[in-house]
C-alpha cells in the first residue's frame, strides 16, 4: 500500500510505501528512501442521523450510524436501527436538511433521514375479471422480483401481470420485464383461469 506524504528529510510531497502497520506506520519515501514513523490519521467518528422508519401505515423513529462526511442521496439503501436495536433495511426517500430537501448532503448536514423499510414490504395488484377490478395487497419480502406476464399466486389467486407501475414512475409493459417487489407502486393483471 502507498500513500502520499511530505518527506521530513528532504521535504518532497511523494508516493511514500508502508511497511509496516501498528500503532502508527512504517513508511518509505519514494523520492529520497527515507524511512521513518508517521503518526496515523485518526478515523472519524460515526454519528448517529435522526431516521423515519415508514412501514406502510405506521411510522417508527430509528438511527443510521454515518460517518460526518458521507454523502447520502435519495434512493441510498441503508441499515437503520430501532430503539429495541432491530436493524431493518430502508430506502431513503428524503432527506432533511434544515428547511431544505435537497436529492444529496453529508451526513454532518442531516437533520432527519425519511425512509421506507425495504426487507418486508406490501405489494398492491389491481386485478380485472371482465369490468370487475378487485384490489390485492401481499406481504413479501423486498428482493422478490415480479416480471410481466409471469404467473404467480398473489393473495390466495392466481394472477397473471399485464404491468408493472415503479414507484419511481416508470411502468413495465414488455414481456419478461422484472422488478423487485420494493420498486413496485402497483401491479396490474388478470385472473388466471384452470
Amino acid at each position: 500500500m502507498s500513500i502520499r506524504a511530505c518527506c521530513p528529510a528532504c521535504g518532497e510531497e511523494s508516493s511514500h510505501q508502508v511497511l509496516r502497520e501498528a500503532a502508527d506506520l512504517l513508511v518509505q519515501c519514494g523520492a529520497c528512501g527515507h524511512i521513518y514513523h508517521m503518526p496515523r490519521e485518526k478515523e472519524p467518528e460515526p454519528i448517529n442521523v435522526k431516521t423515519v422508519i415508514s412501514a406502510e401505515s405506521q411510522s417508527r423513529l430509528g438511527v443510521i450510524d454515518l460517518l460526518p462526511d458521507e454523502k447520502i442521496s435519495l434512493g441510498d439503501m441503508l441499515v437503520a436501527e430501532l430503539d429495541d436495536e432491530t436493524a431493518v433495511g430502508v430506502e431513503v426517500t428524503a432527506i432533511e436538511v434544515g428547511a431544505k430537501r435537497p436529492i444529496i448532503a453529508a451526513a454532518s448536514e442531516i437533520d432527519t433521514l425519511w425512509t421506507r423499510a425495504v426487507e418486508d414490504v406490501v405489494v398492491k395488484a389491481s386485478v380485472h375479471n371482465g369490468r370487475i377490478t378487485i384490489p390485492l395487497y401481499q406481504k413479501c419480502d423486498g428482493e422478490e422480483e415480479f416480471a410481466v406476464d409471469g404467473v404467480y399466486d398473489f393473495a390466495g389467486k392466481k394472477i397473471r401481470i399485464s404491468h408493472i407501475k415503479l414507484r419511481d414512475g416508470p411502468i413495465l409493459r414488455k414481456e419478461g420485464w422484472k422488478a423487485f417487489a420494493r420498486r413496485i407502486k402497483r401491479i396490474y393483471g388478470t385472473y388466471v383461469r384452470y
